[in-house]
């Protein structure tokens, strides 16, 4: 019997299985980078161990060191979670060596299936040999890992060189293992896949299919079970196929085998040898525990010879850091309130008041519901994330309401991976109301201000005030009997206004804001402000072509070669950033001259840093 786990991961997955731990009344220990010193799934442990002398980037691919914690924390066992070391057969090897019981696969199944080249020959799918512009587009992938590191699309020949370095790079950072390879890209497909679990008996289950299309830079955004609107000769091929490859590798634990759905074809993608990200969908649909499930299997326990019936509809939404209208870039800062409500699951690794960093992928929590029809379970979900507080850094909220809400979500005959490429625009658009939102947060700062130096009634006629929002100007001014007139936007009236609520009227509509504001922005209901100085700050302006940086991060690397007074054409990668362990491109805006590169590889930059300048032609022609 297992009596302590120790989890070889962090954040969200590592909550996950110390929850599931605390239900079993086993015992838990975390392991943590310096960086995650205060994190929830250290705070949440039973025990925690630092892993020592190691760069916050690389510290949990270090199976030697958490091999040494589980043995000095008294562990018994050791759940990889996902991703990091998960897939990794040596590392598995490694803690069963030191007399551990390994939550996952064996050694021998991981390296059958781990790596996607391994996996596709197994298979007899040989990946693309020396590629021309007949094969494009191909698509770059990691052989080990996944989740959209060491990814790349490649429609143009000359970029292949490029682009098969970056991934390396990527994977090499995010996994340890370099290796990438390619294969034919497939078009707006369906992104489906069946989850496995099999005991050391013979016993193995498919419980049921997932459809995972919305993606972006092919890492899953949201997630549903079971996959809606699939051929019934279609669904019962692809759980045959999962369930021969499970057995074609003797294969014990959870494991999921992913395809991807084309032309009423089913592509073989790999198998992720581990627990997925998107496991709660099943989890729900299925009534089952995972985590659990895994566990009894390790304990060598044998499963029922048929798994539970499926019932109903899940959906989960990944809520990430992250602007999707800046090219999805990560962010970072306080998390200073963080709460869902409606009666929805959320599996997270954070809390209010804690700090997201630069070192980690940027998800804060998986949102998931659950109901008896699809259409319910994605008005749910909508719904809670609509009314949830998420309060500091911009995230990927309102996408999330609007992707689950859009007709081509909605109905599974349009589904597929290209959702976001024609509708990104669109889903970015700032969320109705935004100009009553600033109302609200000028006139809960107004009250504030009053409530601390005083108000009430006034003899004469107060004068007008002006806040700015972001693009939204907000005109008003006090009155006599204590409260506020709206001058602009017009047709607002001001019900009541206090510093943390405001309630305002609209063509005869009335609707309270909660506003709370912060020193770096003022969340009012569902919008995120930023005020707008009065006056500009001479150091925030900068000379024309400065290029900053979209988000902090480390400067992996600087274009070969490249030096000030080069000529730069429009497009031409100049510098690489890494964030959250994915490479970030910074491009010349224009043709022009490198006028000054201030970038240095290794250097740590936050938001809005000057890494370059490129003074473009236009610039040139025109001596202002």
């Amino acid at each position: 019997m297992i009596s302590t786990v120790l989890v070889a991961n962090r954040g969200e997955i590592a909550c996950r299985v110390f929850r599931t731990c605390r239900d079993l009344g086993v015992s838990t220990v975390a392991v943590y980078s310096d960086a995650d010193a205060d994190a929830l799934h250290v705070r949440e442990a039973d025990t925690a161990v630092r892993l020592p002398g190691v760069a916050p980037s690389e510290t949990y691919l270090r199976g030697d060191l958490v091999v040494a914690a589980a043995l000095a924390a008294g562990a018994d066992a050791v759940h990889p979670g996902y991703g990091f070391l998960s897939e990794n057969a040596d590392f598995a090897r490694a803690v069963a060596d030191a007399g551990l019981v390994w939550i996952g696969p064996p050694p021998e199944a991981i390296e059958a299936m781990a790596s996607k080249t391994r996996a596709k020959e197994l298979l007899g799918i040989a990946p693309l040999g020396g590629v021309t512009e007949a094969d494009l587009p191909v698509l770059v992938k990691a052989a080990a890992g996944g989740g959209g590191r060491g990814m790349r699309i490649v429609r143009e020949l000359a970029s292949l060189e490029e682009e098969l370095r970056a991934a390396s790079a990527e994977a090499a950072s995010a996994f340890g293992d370099g290796e990438v390879f390619v294969e034919p890209y497939v078009e707006n497909g369906r992104h489906v896949e069946v989850q496995l679990l099999c005991d050391a008996h013979g016993t193995v289950w498919a419980l049921g299919t997932r459809d995972c299309s919305l993606q972006r830079r092919h890492q899953k955004v949201v997630e549903e079970a079971p996959a809606p609107g699939l051929p019934a000769a279609l669904e019962a091929s692809l759980l045959d196929t999962a369930v021969r490859a499970a057995k074609a590798v003797g294969y014990v634990g959870a494991g999921t085998v992913e395809f991807l759905v084309a032309g009423g074809r089913a592509h073989f993608l790999e198998m992720n040898t581990r627990l997925q990200v998107e496991h709660p969908v099943t989890e729900e649909v299925y009534g089952v525990d995972l985590v659990a499930l895994q566990i009894a299997v390790a304990e060598g326990r044998a499963l029922p010879a048929e798994p539970p019936s499926p019932r109903g509809h899940a959906v989960e939404a990944r809520l990430y850091a992250e602007d999707p209208a800046r090219g999805w870039a990560p962010q970072t800062g306080v998390l200073h309130r963080f709460d869902v409500p409606g009666g929805v699951r959320v599996d997270t690794g954070y809390a209010s008041g804690d700090t997201i960093g630069v070192h980690y992928d940027p998800m804060l929590a998986k949102v998931i519901a659950h109901a008896p029809t699809r259409e319910q379970a994605l008005r749910k979900l909508a719904h809670a994330l609509e009314r949830a507080r998420v309060h500091g850094p911009v995230t990927n909220r309102d996408l999330l309401v609007a992707s689950l809400r859009h007709p081509e979500y909605t109905d599974p005959a349009a589904l597929d991976t290209g959702f976001y490429e024609r509708n990104l625009d669109a889903l970015t658009a700032p969320p109705p109301g935004g100009e009553h939102a600033a109302v609200a947060a000028a006139l809960a700062s107004a009250a504030s201000r009053e409530g601390r130096f005083g108000g009430g009634w006034r003899n004469v006629r107060s004068q007008e005030e002006t806040r700015t929002y972001g693009d939204h100007e907000v005109r008003y001014r006090p009155t006599r009997d204590g409260g506020y007139e709206v001058v602009s936007p017009e047709g607002v009236r001001v019900v009541s206004a206090a510093p943390d609520a405001v309630r305002l009227e609209v063509a005869g509509v009335a609707r309270t804001f909660e506003v709370t504001a912060y020193e770096d922005a003022v969340h009012a209901g569902r919008h995120r402000l930023t005020a707008r100085p009065r006056f500009t700050d001479p150091a925030d302006l900068r000379e024309p072509g400065s290029l900053l940086a979209p988000m902090p991060g480390t400067v992996v690397r600087v274009a070969d070669g490249l030096a000030v007074g080069d000529r730069v054409a429009a497009g031409q990668p100049l510098l690489w950033l890494e964030a959250m362990k994915m490479e970030h491109r910074v491009s010349a805006p224009a043709p022009g001259t490198l006028t000054a590169l201030h970038a240095v590889p290794g250097r740590q930059v936050e938001v809005g840093a000057l890494l370059a300048v490129v003074q473009t032609d236009a610039q040139e022609e025109d001596p202002v």
